[in-house]
């Protein structure tokens, strides 16, 4: 009979894949080694292999998870932009701003999901990069909802991947505690919409 799973078993698998996204955004995934991440995680090479079976399997339960977070973010969006009847433009804005806040806490995930997808084996590939397209559609979709009259079918995969051109690079440059807050640059970004998008031609 199996041993019963621990009560604290997710939680070291989110302590374990929040230290090997460190690894990897350190050292690049190619050069990061099981050994370096259990040295990371101040355990044993045996104990990490108790959790997962290769440097493969952390990497994509990392992303597994994170983009699964942040399809769930923009379902909370909605579901918030319901609850308290906010505009189209309102909805949009608490979408960046909850994007941005997720990006500030989770920098070294995202950094993972940029650059290290293409090291998936080709069906996990496929899962994830599945997901970032049905995030780029919502977001596309906000978008068309916020602005329709200037957001259509010509221009709206430019204008949506602008956005992101805003928002995903992030955590190369942005720093917590820096001159600017994650909050603030949310700010600005809104600004950019409002005042940009916003405009008619």
């Amino acid at each position: 009979m199996a041993r019963p799973r621990s009560a604290s078993h997710d939680l070291k698998r989110d302590q374990i894949l929040d230290v090997a996204a460190q690894c990897f955004a350190r050292q690049s995934f190619p050069a990061a080694s099981m050994n370096d991440i259990a040295a990371a995680c101040g355990t044993s090479k045996a104990r990490l292999y108790h959790y997962y079976e290769s440097k493969d399997a952390i990497l994509f339960d990392l992303l597994d998870r994170y983009t699964q977070r942040l399809l769930a973010l923009i379902g909370e969006a909605e579901a918030r932009a319901q609850r308290k009847n906010l505009s189209e433009r309102e909805a949009l804005n608490e979408l960046v701003r909850a994007f941005l806040t997720e990006y500030e806490n989770s920098a070294t995930r995202h950094q993972a999901l940029v650059s290290d997808t293409k090291f998936l084996g080709e069906a996990q590939r496929e899962l994830i990069l599945n997901r970032q397209r049905d995030v780029v559609a919502a977001f596309t979709r906000f978008l068309r909802r916020a602005y329709p009259q200037r957001v259509n079918a010509a221009n709206q995969t430019a204008l949506t991947m602008m956005l992101f051109g805003m928002i995903n690079w992030t955590f190369t440059w942005l720093r917590p505690g820096g001159a600017m807050s994650y909050a603030a640059f949310a700010d600005e970004v809104v600004a950019v919409l409002e005042g940009g998008l916003g405009t008619q031609n």
